[in-house]
């Protein structure tokens, strides 16, 4: 008898001791950070060299440090109106500079990824690399374009091309070519490589590019609390860094189900920070909450700003997804799908144009697109969820069902709690 209950005090020991080592965020990590400050949209460095453009202007170097300031504050500030502005002192920098024209068509085609003109910036990208001047920085570019165009052979051959095990440039996109490949061991791996250049360099921006990133894929890996601990280290950096915040506030929702604490974060973020994504996640735990005001109040938020045209086609998938899962305006959620796969024709726009046709009542044409244009091409669980879907309709591809629930039980975190329930009635 005695030896049976020293056997149940050490059980309960160890489990006290596990639960003790249980990982939980703290209010005390990051509650500094939440201040309501604005972030600066101008300076006496920006002032100095915008009052020397005029309409006429023929000062190269003036636009090129105007729009590299505005850049910074629409990062800082998630308003269209400074990308815009960049993108105009940008391409005055082009029509105008006779030397050193391929850093500013670079500097502009990134721009246009940014606003989600992936065609045009490729362009752009194959004007720089023609004019011979940054060849790697040229193939690099061209590696992030022809990614987001899901040219995969041929940013492949574009990676292969400026391979260096010591450049954090060539470290960071090798792990998204491996993030693309479905191997997060070894995207892993490569950001933490990266990470360390960074380190080394003591650069800000390549050490914020670093931490976020690195928090992400740890996220993805279920490392929540290293991904905590980075998110955390950007914000050391950087503490109005809305994306790191963002990412700490997804923990909380999505890690802890403790959805209050993740919009009180979320709310210091968007009082100074308006990209629209930003109020479709506040719906989104709202919605969880069960609370339908502000539910509604943040989509109406998202609504309004993305109504502005100078968004372009930034916020498609974003639309799309609300049209079939808030508003169930399947026909307008499936031409927007045409036009994101006529932009970027990729497995992840592939899925939503599966599934658009899906909820359309076009069953056939979704198990067409699944199995020709997703299955095996990509590994993000969104889509996988939406092939699980269509395949469960269909009544004909239960096992491959099955297989992809228990995938998909894996991507909780991922996905996040609303969509738990969807995963257990596959």
């Amino acid at each position: 008898m005695k030896r049976i209950l020293l056997l149940f005090f050490l059980l309960l020991i160890v489990s006290c001791m596990q639960n003790d080592k249980t990982f939980k965020t703290s209010k005390n990590d990051y509650d500094k950070f939440l201040s309501t400050k604005a972030a600066k949209t101008t300076s006496k460095y920006f002032e100095l060299w915008n009052s020397k453009i005029q309409p006429d202007s023929i000062q190269l170097t003036s636009f090129g440090i105007v729009a590299g300031e505005y850049n910074r504050y629409f990062n800082n500030t998630g308003k269209i109106e400074y990308l815009k502005k960049a993108e105009q002192a940008l391409t005055r920098a082009v029509e105008i500079a006779a030397i050193g024209k391929s850093n500013y068509y670079r500097a502009l085609a990134r721009n246009y990824i940014s606003q989600h003109r992936f065609k045009e910036a490729l362009q752009l990208a194959d004007s720089a690399r023609a004019k011979g001047s940054g060849v790697t920085e040229s193939q690099s570019l061209l590696f992030d374009v022809h990614m987001e165009l899901g040219n995969y052979e041929q940013a492949e051959k574009y990676l292969d091309s400026v391979k260096n095990m010591s450049s954090f440039g060539y470290l960071i996109r090798l792990a998204k070519w491996n993030d693309h490949k479905g191997d997060l061991d070894t995207t892993i791996k490569f950001m933490e490589k990266a990470r360390e250049k960074a380190e080394s360099s003591k650069m800000t921006s390549l050490l914020l590019w670093s931490y976020t990133n690195l928090a992400d894929y740890y996220g993805h890996a279920g490392r929540i609390e290293e991904s905590y601990q980075h998110f955390l280290k950007a914000l050391e950096l950087d503490p109005q860094n809305a994306y790191a915040k963002k990412g700490i506030a997804w923990i909380v929702f999505s890690y802890e189900k403790n959805p209050e604490e993740a919009l009180r974060i979320l709310d210091s973020v968007t009082k100074t920070y308006k990209a629209p994504d930003y109020y479709l996640l506040k719906a989104e735990i709202a919605g969880y909450m069960g609370d339908d005001k502000e539910q509604l109040n943040n989509l109406d938020l998202y609504y309004k700003t993305v109504s502005d045209p100078r968004y372009g086609a930034m916020y498609n998938v974003y639309n799309a997804g609300l049209y079939l899962d808030q508003t169930h305006q399947y026909n307008r959620a499936l031409q927007l799908a045409k036009e994101e796969v006529k932009n970027r024709p990729t497995p992840e726009t592939y899925g939503l144009l599966a599934y658009a046709y899906y909820k359309d009542g076009q069953l056939d044409e979704a198990l067409h697109i699944a199995q020709n244009e997703i299955l095996g091409k990509t590994y993000e669980p969104g889509v996988l969820l939406y092939v699980a879907e269509i395949y469960k309709a269909s009544g004909r591809y239960m096992e491959e069902v099955a297989q992809l629930r228990s995938e998909l039980m894996g991507s909780v975190y991922e996905l996040g709690p609303s969509a738990e329930d969807k995963i257990k009635d596959l």
